[in-house]
């Protein structure tokens, strides 16, 4: 006569000798899930993994013989909290952010100031050849300077007008041409990162095109004797503006090169290697963008005196090369 076999562990008392140690275990767990590892005394901290090993011993000897599947099912549960809490990567979201600021963006910023020199160099030079170029021959303002950017601000423009457009409260004669301007280099440091795995040639170009601009710009109110009144409407947000241009830039002909010259690496293992570096550095350049909206949406308009102009405009620049190039990142660089 065949008789089932019964169970090699008796489910009652396998629970009683045990369920102590899974109750534990999951009140740990629960509480990791709501706070965070510093929620734990010394104690629970060395009692965790042990609890764990133990949990996962009695989920082997549960399935091995055959319990009820209610239990099997709860430990798997349990393990699988568990595992996440001990070994998953578990930062908060305030922390990550803290991380970024306090280390990541610099420490990206700082490994690609070779590449944000290059660009800041092309911008100053095609700055200059644009000025040259329009102070020369003014017909080259309307091969440079697209006529809805310009809005008037042309050769042919009197000086009390553009004088109008750096001064006057008016909102009809700040904001569009602030606004079109901002747009504008907005999707230039996009585009020189997004643009840079074209060999960095699109890049590069984006660099030189930007300059010429500002050189163009510059010479239409400097040969009516406004530049350095310009200059200084400019600068309350452009020092931000075009660092965070340059970097951006910077990030693209990283991986412009990584495509081009990958040296002993493959193409692939460089991008992922120059990718980390780029796409930290983009983020601190979406954050440098706000600070630039916000601060010609604000003090551009509202502050009228070269000189709080020039102040601020130095201010920010000097900010952000002692926060990104000096002070930040130090504990990741020891």
């Amino acid at each position: 006569m065949n008789v089932q076999a019964a169970p090699l562990v008796n489910a009652t008392r396998f629970r009683l000798a045990h369920q102590g140690d899974w109750e534990r275990l999951e009140e740990l767990v629960t509480r990791l899930e709501k706070k965070s590892l510093g929620h734990l005394d010394d104690d629970d901290l060395l009692a965790l993994p042990a609890l764990y090993r133990t949990t996962l011993s009695s989920l082997s000897i549960a399935r091995d013989t055959s319990l009820d599947r209610a239990l099997v099912t709860y430990l798997e549960q349990l393990c699988t909290r568990a595992y996440f809490q001990i070994y998953g990567v578990q930062t908060p979201a305030r922390r990550q952010v803290a991380d970024f600021f306090r280390t990541g963006w610099p420490v990206a910023a700082r490994d690609l100031w070779k590449e944000t020199l290059v660009c800041s160099a092309l911008m100053v030079l095609s700055a200059v050849i644009g000025y040259l170029l329009v102070s020369g021959d003014p017909g080259w303002f309307y091969s440079i300077i697209p006529a809805e950017l310009a809005g008037g601000r042309d050769p042919a423009a009197s000086a009390e007008f553009l004088r109008g457009t750096l001064y006057d409260s008016q909102e009809s004669l700040l904001t569009t041409f602030a606004t079109y301007l901002f747009t504008h280099n907005s999707q230039v440091a996009i585009l020189s990162f997004a643009l840079g795995f074209a060999f960095a040639v699109p890049t590069v170009l984006l660099m030189l095109y930007n300059g010429l601009m500002l050189g163009a710009i510059y010479a239409v109110f400097a040969a009516k004797g406004l530049g350095p009144n310009l200059a200084g409407w400019l600068m309350i947000h452009g020092t931000t503006e075009l660092l965070a241009i340059a970097i951006a830039g910077a990030a693209g002909l990283r991986i412009g090169t990584a495509v081009a010259f990958p040296g002993r690496l493959t193409r692939a293992a460089l991008l992922v290697k120059a990718g980390r570096s780029a796409a930290t550095a983009m983020i601190g350049v979406v954050v440098m963008l706000a600070a630039a909206g916000l601060l010609e949406g604000i003090g551009r308009q509202t502050i009228t005196s070269d000189v709080f102009r020039f102040l601020i405009g130095w201010s920010m620049l000097t900010f952000w090369v002692l926060y990104l190039y000096v002070l930040g990142g130090r504990k990741r660089m020891a």
